[in-house]
């Protein structure tokens, strides 16, 4: 038995059997039989590097620090530290290379030699913390996309037309031509600061790039108007659209991989007077389906809605405009009654996170299924729970009262400005008070606000008159303390980092329903609401300013009636 053999059987438990298999296929392959038993399955990565440094006298550092130097990212190519699975770690109080396999002894000798770092030594980590900091390292240095765009000339049209590998990672393509470099530039960076869109803005005499952060767009880069024509050119070849058609819309999708990040982008084009204007929405795949408990809900509501959610039958709705969270917060309700014993079928436009155990269906006009042709096929697939991800016209809504009026529960989403309004747009699409009175269960109402970032958080005194504003007397704030940002690197200088919900939720009790046989007026039905203790928008933004959470301006800016 080899003597990594010998420690894997000390440290892990091994089958006999298993080990025995192993050293037959290390004494005809010569394979290292720590590698054997990882591809048995027999140990996992970490009981190997953990043996082996064991063996080989070597520290085992499972994670690695965020700060390190990125001087190496001009010297070494990425593909090359990948491949050999090693990269070198150098920060303001220690100098190492980290590696996965310690017999690449030569790889790390010519490492040493190139970064003049023969003394440093080394430790064992697992892949994933070292291709993270790999393409941190690179994501960092790639190289500005301000100064990628001083040096920009007119673009070789052959070299836009580099393949897409649907597959591999952004971070590891060498292309040489600037646009290429560019469009991978701006999606890195993006990812990097955790936007949400980018968008590509032509005017007359130049061309602007902006990205959304928390909501917010800021300017991103100014890049010279000459490469408008092959900078949006090459973004409609990654999503497959017509490049030669120049005068209509058009809608696409492209799949990339940063830093090891599935990243799902959606593309729309618009015809301009200065040229074509691309919006690229970015929805991080591997990013964590949130639950409700997380949204920021407050007890009360989160114990009213829950209740809701589990229904046997009856309409849920969310309200809000684009980018309000409105998919985030059925998605948590869908994972949290998400078992075995319920069938959960969704429609949507577009599948925003996949769902272990739920059937999804990807809204597709070109070959006419529709929210409403959809959802008419999901009723006849025997659903407990149906979501729709936007009641968009009359046919659908007039589908989704049936489907919740013959035992099916259904969620879907409204762009309205509050919960009463839901009432009124839907009378507007054409459903009668009676049928919205019998299948229309509560109406959540939801924005998002900033988060003061922690970091930079100072408490201040706000005058009068805003909180006057927000309705708030000055006893009722007299003994509670206001916060803002100050701003600091880590939030990019807003005085905010991430955001959290605030929300209004109407429960339709037998009084609120016999109201809405009566009227369809929104006010009509907040007063009474509010008469029966919903909370609103704005009060429960105040309620968020009173706990630190936001600021008066994030309210002022999402929730001012």
């Amino acid at each position: 038995m080899t003597s990594i053999g010998k420690i894997l059987a000390e440290q892990v438990a091994l089958d006999p059997e298993q080990l025995r298999r192993a050293e037959n296929t290390h004494r005809q392959t010569g394979e290292d039989i720590g590698r054997i038993l990882l591809q048995q399955r027999a140990i996992d990565e970490i009981d190997l590097l953990k043996a082996q440094g064991v063996f080989f006298d070597l520290d085992v550092r499972l994670s690695l620090p965020s700060d390190i130097s990125t001087e190496f990212t001009t010297k070494v190519p990425i593909g090359f530290l990948k491949g050999v699975g090693m990269v070198p770690v150098q920060t303001a109080g220690e100098v190492f290379f980290a590696v996965n396999d310690p017999y690449l002894l030569q790889p790390l000798d010519d490492l040493r030699r190139i970064l003049s770092l023969e003394m440093a030594p080394c430790v064992l980590s697992p892949n994933t913390a070292i291709v993270t900091a790999i393409n941190f390292a690179y994501n960092m240095t790639q190289g500005s996309a301000e100064s990628m765009v001083q040096s920009m000339d007119d673009e070789d049209p052959e070299a836009l037309f580099s393949e897409i590998e649907e597959t591999a990672d952004l971070l590891d393509d060498t292309s040489d031509a600037p646009v290429i470099k560019l469009v991978n530039l701006v999606f890195a960076q993006a990812v990097r600061d955790k936007a949400s869109d980018i968008h590509i803005e032509p005017y007359q005499n130049s061309l602007k790039i902006r990205q959304r952060l928390d909501g917010i767009l800021y300017d991103m880069l100014d890049p010279p108007k000459h490469v408008q024509s092959a900078l949006v050119s090459r973004v409609k070849i990654m999503a497959k659209l017509n490049i030669a058609e120049k005068r209509l819309p058009q809608d696409g999708r492209i799949e990339l991989r940063v830093a090891n990040r599935e990243i799902d982008v959606r593309v729309s084009t618009l015809p301009t007077a200065f040229g074509e204007r691309v919006v690229l929405r970015l929805l991080d795949k591997s990013s964590i389906l949130m639950s409700l408990a997380d949204l920021g809900m407050p007890q009360e509501r989160l114990f009213h809605f829950s209740r809701e959610i589990r229904a046997a039958n009856g309409i849920i709705l969310v309200t809000g405009p684009t980018g309000s969270g409105k998919t985030t917060t059925l998605y948590a309700a869908l994972t949290t009654i998400n078992s075995t014993d319920v069938n959960i079928i969704t429609i949507e436009d577009p599948i925003e996170y996949r769902i272990s155990g739920i059937g999804q269906v990807q809204v597709d006009s070109k070959i006419n299924l529709t929210f409403a042709s959809g959802l008419r096929s999901i009723v006849r697939q025997d659903p407990d729970v149906i979501l729709v991800g936007e009641i968009r016209d009359s046919e659908t809504a007039q589908i989704a009262v049936q489907s919740a009026l013959t035992g099916h529960l259904v969620f879907s989403t409204l762009h309205t400005n509050d919960s009463a309004s839901a009432i009124t747009r839907l009378r507007d699409m054409g459903v009668e008070s009676f049928l919205l009175s019998s299948s229309v269960n509560c109406i959540l109402a939801q924005r998002l606000v900033r988060i003061i970032c922690s970091e930079c958080r100072q408490e201040y005194l706000p005058t009068p008159e805003e909180m006057e504003k927000l309705g708030v007397s000055p006893e009722e704030y007299a003994d509670k303390k206001i916060y803002r940002g100050r701003g600091c690197s880590k939030c990019h200088h807003t005085g905010y980092r991430g955001r959290k919900g605030i929300f209004e939720l109407m429960l339709l009790d037998r009084e609120m329903k016999d109201l809405i046989l009566k009227t369809s007026d929104s006010n009509t039905i907040k007063q009474a609401a509010v008469k029966k203790g919903m909370v609103t928008l704005r009060q429960d933004g105040v309620d968020k300013i009173f706990e630190g959470t936001t600021t008066i301006e994030e309210v002022f800016r999402v929730a001012l009636e």
